[in-house]
């Protein structure tokens, strides 16, 4: 039984202290079920509630999230289209992006509740930025991640 029994939907504070409390090792299993495809879609619906319009300022840009490790292989994709102070995220990307993140799905689920910070993540060769560098810097701090 997986220790992720809530959505952020439902409860993004409960849904990070889930994903702390959470072995690697059983988040990974959480991201090879079938559970994963509805977990990813229900954090995509969640980041314009969690997104911060003022520190964003007036940036227009494309970013993709490419979360590894699907069963099949693959990768998901999220894209992420700042513009004019508003989010909006597909999973089915068809812009060209300013800059595409990759990372693994631990990582991934770690970062989007706060259990991971964005930079150490880049720092250590875990998360992969393709683009403008200068805007990963600044694209974690646009979120208000849940703090555990």
């Amino acid at each position: 039984m997986s220790p992720i029994d809530t959505s952020p939907l439902a409860d993004r504070l409960a849904f990070a202290r889930q994903v702390k409390a959470a072995t690697d090792e059983q988040l990974l299993e959480l991201m090879r079920s079938p559970r994963r495809a509805p977990l990813v879609a229900d954090i995509a619906a969640d980041l314009p509630a969690v997104f911060v319009a003022e520190r964003a300022g007036d940036l227009d840009a494309v970013v993709h999230w490419r979360v590894t490790g699907r069963p099949d292989g693959g990768a998901d994709v999220l894209e992420l289209v700042i513009s004019r102070g508003t989010l909006a995220v597909s999973a089915e990307p068809v812009r060209t992006p300013r800059l595409t993140l990759t990372l693994g799905p631990v990582d991934f689920l770690k970062m989007v509740t706060g259990n991971a910070s964005p930079r150490m993540l880049f720092l250590r060769g875990r998360m992969k930025a393709r683009g403008d560098l200068g805007l990963t810097t600044r694209f974690p701090a646009f979120f208000d991640t849940p703090r555990t």
